[in-house]
């Protein structure tokens, strides 16, 4: 039986999701506490990656932990994807496109500057806005993203560029796009930067063919990751030093290994990969995981970084997140004993703030102290990762993958409809008891009504809502037969009310 108890979110919990929310309504290209110490937005903690992974702690908090509670992630998940189609986040790719780095130098003349984000390459942007769309889609039943031109990405300056670039896609169309570059490659992957193939991050994409099959049937996701595995059987998965090859050249085919053991490759590829090669990476977890921790006598574990190489003489300056996505790791494979030495960690002395109702850890350039305790937190560590970390349960992605929600949910009484002052812990339904859970109450960081939507509720069913453990109301379907809350109004299969001030209380829609 369903308890309050496991279902409900504690404290630091709903304080990552309000920061998410906070910065999804931050206006657009005010992007205030996500500049990472990278320029030009090409790195890993670039725009992109901050805006996907709040958006996929969403969805896993949303799928694992507040089931019946679609009001309070829709709208943020919505807000996240809109601001990905921003040109900020995309524009780094005119540049990019054109080759010249170390690992396509020696190409750069055959590579042109591309314009559109999604056309060629570049699968490290256009696998989000594929996968976040079709996810949108999945969890809420709403297809807004499956209209013609929904996908648009646009720019025009007055002041250089001439005309407007303009590039019109849709979900369906996005991931056929996505789906034959993929054949096209002969599965090992679509490239990030021209000629490398990172594993990492073609998973995204992996996740949207999943959601794709999920909303529209079929089998992409089975036939991609079946002939994806027999592609890189050829180059291996693991180099021989037990850790994920990085990327394959796409000229040499040749694997670039993790040869410097850099924590963000195998944790986040790992977090990642558990999805549909599950066995695999709970196979390599424990070896590749112990020689990036850095324990301490209470308990509390930090994440050992490697170095960044220079290059031609050039420090190279980027967030790699290693300990970000070591948390992300261990909250997929379910240890608990690490991510919980890592959270302990984070809490002491990551500098953990209070913005607006939201909680985060503010960037820090400083790699460590005297002491040699690590300090270095990067926008993506401490604005996702963290609370992605703390709100994702074991196996989080692997369910979200391989247990199918049922479309029933939508027929079900649910949390629909929320004033933005309101804070939920609780929401689940119960089909067994045909009851309603939910525990929510209004904040004080956040101006609102407080008003509140409970539905659908039958047209003919008798409905009681409780309150604190005390029936307040009686109605059948849309009729309201008795209701100690004078705001209380059903229509159109919904039942509304305000949500009064103070702390949170307990609510249960029970169909009689």
């Amino acid at each position: 039986m369903t308890t309050w108890e496991t279902q409900g979110l504690d404290a630091l919990q709903m304080g990552h999701i309000r920061h998410y929310d906070n910065l999804s309504r931050q206006l657009p290209n005010d992007w205030s506490l996500m500049k990472g110490r990278g320029v030009g937005q090409d790195d890993f903690g670039g725009y992109r990656f901050q805006l996907a992974y709040m958006a996929y702690a969403l969805a896993l908090v949303h799928r694992h932990r507040l089931p019946a509670a679609p009001a309070v992630f829709q709208p943020i998940m919505k807000r996240l994807i809109d601001k990905l189609l921003l040109p900020e986040v995309w524009m780094y790719w005119h540049n990019v496109s054109r080759g010249g780095s170390v690992f396509n130098a020696h190409l750069a003349r055959n590579y042109k500057e591309e314009w559109d984000p999604v056309g060629r390459d570049n699968i490290m942007y256009s696998a989000y806005v594929q996968s976040l769309t079709l996810l949108y889609h999945y969890l809420f039943d709403d297809p807004v993203y499956e209209q013609e031109g929904s996908l648009t990405f646009r720019f025009w300056s007055y002041f250089w560029g001439g005309e407007a670039k303009e590039f019109k896609y849709d979900q369906k169309s996005l991931n056929d796009h996505l789906y034959w570059m993929m054949v096209k490659s002969g599965y090992i992957g679509v490239a990030c930067e021209p000629n490398c193939v990172f594993q990492i991050c073609n998973q995204p994409a992996i996740l949207g063919f999943r959601m794709h099959d999920l909303v529209y049937g079929g089998s992409i996701a089975e036939e991609v990751t079946r002939e994806y595995e027999a592609a890189w059987k050829e180059f291996g998965r693991i180099g021989e030093n037990g850790h994920y090859h990085i990327m394959l050249a796409e000229d040499t085919r040749v694997p670039r290994a993790n040869a410097a053991a850099y924590p963000w490759v195998d944790a986040w590829l790992g977090t990642l990969m558990n999805m549909w090669n599950r066995e695999f990476v709970r196979e390599n977890y424990p070896r590749q995981v112990r020689d990036y921790l850095i324990g301490s006598a209470d308990g509390l574990l930090s994440v050992r970084s490697t170095p960044r190489p220079s290059i031609k003489g050039e420090t190279v300056v980027n967030d790699d997140c290693d300990f970000g996505w070591v948390a992300a790791w261990a909250s997929e494979m379910g240890d608990e004993e690490t991510l919980s030495g890592l959270l302990r960690y984070a809490d002491r002395y990551l500098s953990p703030n209070w913005r607006d109702g939201g909680l985060y850890y503010p960037r820090n350039d400083v790699e460590g102290d005297e002491f040699g305790s690590r300090l270095l937190v990067e926008p993506q560590t401490g604005n996702v990762l963290l609370g992605y970390s703390r709100l994702n349960v074991a196996d989080g992605l692997w369910k979200l993958y391989n247990e199918p929600w049922s479309k029933e949910r939508f027929k079900q009484p649910a949390f629909r409809e929320a004033a933005d002052d309101i804070d939920v812990s609780v929401a689940f339904y119960d089909a067994a008891d045909r009851t309603l859970h939910l525990a929510m109450g209004r904040s004080r960081d956040r101006k609102g009504t407080g008003r509140v939507g409970l539905g659908p509720v039958p047209s003919e069913a008798r409905w009681a809502l409780g309150c604190d453990g005390v029936e307040v109301a009686l109605g059948r379907g849309n009729e309201i037969l008795s209701s100690a809350f004078d705001t209380l109004s059903a229509s159109d299969g919904m039942i509304r009310f305000d949500c009064a001030g103070g702390p949170s209380r307990s609510f249960r829609l029970a169909l009689l």
